[in-house]
């Protein structure tokens, strides 16, 4: 098949170079910088630049990029986009991107369905992009009434190829309720508590919890401010959830109470084993 890919960090990046590593698929690329093309066609992670000539023969789009330049770009893009083709947007929120995207493909004729890569990495860009990051990762899609089950057959073995797991369903509304809790309050948590002061004289101090508590701080802000205030609604529940349990915590310590720091804990330490380690 050939495969275009619109943005080539850390995600697109990645999808280019798992299929050309693990398929026979062409792949032809674009990104905004200059420099990320020269790397993508020097390491062999696609085989042309994405242009107008060649969208058309697309038969899967990748759309690797933040979700308001993501319906951007299909918007400018859809009259070259093939009737045949299936495009999946990659985003990390749902609800705004296929609330974009779906009256434009609908429009158009085409077949588009969100979609969500469960991996990544603290690090972003092309240089940081690896064939095996969707090794074992979950691959959320969110179909509609307009999704067939052909189409749904040929994803989970493009998919599949490249290592992933699987396939999770989602519609875009549970998609981002869940992801503001398994992810974005992650990174918010993280970039917070790593503002403590402390943070800058723990040399000598710090060993596993705080490096897995500050890795996701390092964040790309301008990409997590969009997605934070496209799902604030999800977002600033868990938020408030969160605040209100760290009150706890706190009011127990400030009045030395053992026996409700000591319960607090256990319920901590019991909805962990419930939750388990994914």
């Amino acid at each position: 098949m050939k495969i275009g890919i619109v943005g080539l960090g850390l995600i697109g990046g990645s999808m280019a170079k798992s299929i050309k590593t693990r398929t026979s698929h062409t792949v032809y690329g674009t990104d905004l910088n200059g420099e990320t093309m020269m790397m993508a066609r020097m390491c062999g992670a696609m085989d042309a630049p994405l242009t107008d000539e060649n969208l058309p023969s697309c038969e899967i789009l990748l759309i690797a990029i933040r979700p308001s330049a993501a319906i951007d770009w299909v918007r400018q893009h859809a009259p070259l986009i093939a009737e045949s083709a299936i495009v999946v947007d990659l985003c990390g929120v749902k609800r705004v991107v296929v609330a974009g995207i779906s009256p434009i493909a609908e429009q158009y004729g085409f077949s588009y369905i969100g979609g969500h890569p469960m991996a990544g990495r603290e690090r972003g860009g092309f240089t940081a992009a690896t064939d095996d990051l969707y090794v074992g990762a979950s691959m959320i899609l969110t179909p509609d009434k307009r999704t067939d089950m052909q189409l749904l057959e040929t994803l989970k073995a493009f998919f599949l190829d490249l290592g992933f797991a699987g396939l999770t369903f989602s519609d875009p509304e549970e998609h981002d309720r869940i992801i503001a809790f398994t992810s974005q309050l992650a990174h918010i948590a993280s970039s917070a508590y790593v503002k403590s002061p402390e943070a800058q004289k723990r040399r000598g101090f710090s060993a596993g919890s705080f490096q897995d508590m500050t890795r996701v701080a390092r964040l790309d802000e301008d990409m997590w401010t969009e997605l934070f205030l496209d799902d604030a609604d999800y977002l600033t529940a868990e938020l408030d959830e969160l605040i209100a349990h760290l009150t706890e915590y706190a009011n127990a310590l400030k009045a030395k109470d053992a026996k409700a720091l000591h319960a607090l804990l256990k319920d901590g330490r019991e909805k962990k084993a419930t939750a388990g380690g994914n």
